[in-house]
């Protein structure tokens, strides 16, 4: 594998985790060895610090992509719910996939029952059993599309998105 498509890789995987991961853990995901994992977080660690992007991969126990902390009182303006950015991308995850079931989510976002927790109190999704009566169904509230000022239907949106940029970009 080409160090391009391991560092992109890798970054899908610090994106879409909400704790800091080692390098071992990220080479058994991805089924690489752990020292080029090592090589080409470094690379990346390097490509996030040298664009002066709002984002960054912060090291210190571990490895996870972030806001940096200037950039913080934008996020508070846009999610003043104040929802850590791991309870963001587990409800990203879930606006994305709705309905999803409680179980594929746990098995996408690995605090996904504490971030599940968190989210229905603040009334942004709802889970109902599903039909065989095992796992819940959950989807994004009213209160979400009010919260994100968003109109009409969610797969609409992101078909449009897709339509006219690469989810990838986002």
């Amino acid at each position: 594998m080409e160090i391009e498509e391991l560092k992109s890789k890798i970054e899908a995987v610090l994106f879409i985790t909400s704790k800091a991961m080692h390098p071992s853990e990220i080479a058994q995901i991805l089924n690489t060895e752990e020292e080029a994992v090592e090589n080409a977080l470094l690379d990346l660690v390097f490509d996030y610090s040298s664009r002066q992007g709002a984002l960054e991969i912060d090291d210190e126990d571990g490895y996870i992509i972030q806001v940096k902390a200037q950039y913080m009182d934008i996020v508070e303006k846009l999610c003043p719910v104040e929802l850590s950015p791991a309870v963001l991308k587990t409800l990203t995850v879930i606006a994305l996939k709705e309905p999803i079931r409680q179980t594929a989510l746990k098995e996408l976002r690995s605090n996904a029952y504490e971030h599940i927790a968190i989210l229905l109190e603040q009334g942004l999704i709802s889970k109902n059993k599903d039909k065989n009566g095992r796992s819940f169904n959950i989807r994004t509230t009213k209160k979400f599309q009010e919260y994100f000022k968003l109109k009409g239907d969610i797969k609409a949106l992101v078909k449009r998105l897709d339509a006219t940029q690469d989810l990838k970009d986002l």
